[in-house]
């Protein structure tokens, strides 16, 4: 399973709050604005409901006698029709900015016949029956006080009518089939008189200012998105600087330290830690380097003295006596510890990155020629097959490299299967060379394949003294394969066989 990324997941997060506040935001503003311009259009159509009365000089036909609506009907009718449709013409452009909106007028009498009704209002719009219903429902407003009487060098005969007085509008908004209608109603003592305004326009601008927003929401968040990404990136820099010294804490990594004078106080403590580990680390790994060297240095005179002695003591003694047995096995032991000190020693000298290299041209040929003729005589029952050409030749320590065949072919032998077999076979390119050595065993289990590089580490099947061996044999091989800028691996390979591959560059 994928890990997931702490700084794609602060960007999403981000993002996700980014887009909730501005689609928040959008929806509100969407809404303010709305509402804004529904506002203003019942302001206007209150306004034009408030002079559309009869007195109006818009609907009045002075110097005639009475108001408009006191007349009869038929004749109101044909001589008002022009006023009227002037005056919803001027509606139109009154209610639409720049563009003709669809207004509708109709003007009932005081008994409800229809004076006056737009061509353009909707069937199924009913104004008539529904809206100037609820009207009838509302008490018409308290009549106004009388003035006081006119001082006495006034005509008395003369009293200015008292203005009309229209009940309080009311404003809906009712839905047909094609469109949405803002109806603002109103009566007079005479008249009542309805103006519906199509909000085809509010809508289409809305609609407008709705996909401006659908188009810049997913832009700001984007823009939100990558900021954070950076952001965060830029916050973490201190994290990947501290991976980029954790990857290169090995043998010739642990002096490292990282730098604290442009972090950011939040990782100082962190990083503080981290180089005092650093450190600890560092000393301790130098004191045990230190101690393995110094302790293998100081082993090799004396196991050397023991082996000189106990092979002069073994010339003197009878031949096949008990002493003579005895002086040989001892002298066996030191042999092998002999060997131990000096791998060791190599071992010291790899993990301190002090691994002196005699380099020169070897014939990796040449060596497995060699190698092969030990095995025929090691092991006769195997069965060897070689598949490699002359003239394989590396850059390397020759001594070394024949330590590292020795120990593969070693283990090749001492792991084998009765009547079992072994198989080489080289691979080279213009960089490296791969050289596989397979034998047939028993397979080895998967803790063991995980350890199997481990020093004085033994599977199971081998931690007994019928098969020599300390395990130090593939650890010191692979820590000379790196000095080489090589690596030694243990392949996958089917049931039945092992293989070891060594890989080396042609140049080094």
């Amino acid at each position: 399973m994928k890990l997931p990324s702490f700084r794609l997941r602060l960007a999403l997060l981000s993002a996700a709050l980014a887009g909730s506040t501005l689609v928040g935001f959008g929806a509100i503003s969407w809404l303010q604005i709305y509402n804004a311009k529904t506002s203003r259009l019942d302001a206007e159509l209150l306004n034009h409901l408030m002079r559309a009365t009869p007195n109006s000089p818009q609907l009045q036909e002075p110097p005639v006698p009475g108001s408009f609506f006191q007349s009869g009907v038929g004749l109101a009718r044909r001589r008002h029709h022009s006023r009227w449709q002037s005056y919803e013409d001027s509606l139109s452009y009154t209610f639409g900015t720049n563009t003709k909106t669809p207004v509708a007028v109709l003007v009932l009498d005081s008994n409800g016949n229809i004076l006056y009704q737009s061509n353009s209002l909707p069937a199924d719009l009913e104004v008539n029956r529904l809206l100037l219903a609820r009207l009838q429902l509302t008490p018409l407003p308290p009549p106004p006080k009388r003035e006081p009487p006119l001082p006495s060098n006034t005509n008395p005969s003369f009293e200015p009518p008292p203005p009309i007085r229209p009940r309080p509008p009311q404003l809906v908004t009712e839905q047909t089939a094609k469109a949405v209608w803002r109806i603002g109603v109103t009566k007079f003592p005479n008249a009542q008189i309805a103006i519906a305004v199509s909000l085809q326009a509010v809508d289409q601008e809305m609609a407008t200012i709705r996909n401006i927003f659908l188009v810049s929401i997913p832009g700001a968040l984007l823009l939100v998105a990558v900021g954070a990404w950076l952001v965060s990136g830029g916050a973490l820099r201190p994290i990947r600087q501290l991976t980029g010294v954790i990857q290169q804490v090995t043998v010739k990594g642990l002096d490292q330290r990282i730098p604290i004078g442009t972090t950011d106080v939040e990782f100082v403590e962190l990083i503080q830690v981290f180089n005092l580990m650093l450190e600890r680390l560092e000393r301790s790994f130098t004191q045990a380097s230190r101690f393995s060297g110094d302790a293998a240095h100081e082993l090799k005179t004396p196991l050397t003295i023991l082996q000189g002695e106990l092979e002069r003591t073994l010339q003197q003694v009878d031949s096949g006596s008990e002493v003579q047995q005895r002086l040989s096995n001892l002298l066996d032991e030191v042999r092998r510890l002999s060997g131990i000190m000096r791998k060791l020693l190599l071992l010291s000298l790899a993990d301190a990155g002090k691994m002196s290299l005699y380099l020169v041209e070897v014939d990796m040929s040449e060596l497995l020629m060699e190698m092969l003729e030990d095995v025929e005589m090691l092991a006769p029952q195997l069965t060897v097959q070689t598949d490699f050409t002359d003239g394989l030749r590396v850059k390397g320590d020759r001594d070394l490299l024949i330590q590292v065949l020795q120990n593969l072919f070693s283990n090749a032998i001492k792991y084998n299967l009765p009547n079992g077999w072994i198989k080489i076979h080289t691979d080279q390119t213009l960089a490296t060379l791969n050289v596989t050595i397979v034998n047939a065993s028993q397979d080895i289990p998967v803790s063991d394949r995980l350890r199997i590089f481990d020093r004085f580490y033994r599977g199971d099947p081998s931690r007994n003294r019928k098969i020599e061996g300390i395990g130090l044999g593939l650890s010191l091989s692979r820590e000379i394969a790196r000095a080489h800028r090589g690596d030694l691996t243990l392949d996958s390979t089917s049931s039945g066989q092992t293989a070891f591959t060594l890989t080396l560059p042609v140049k080094f």
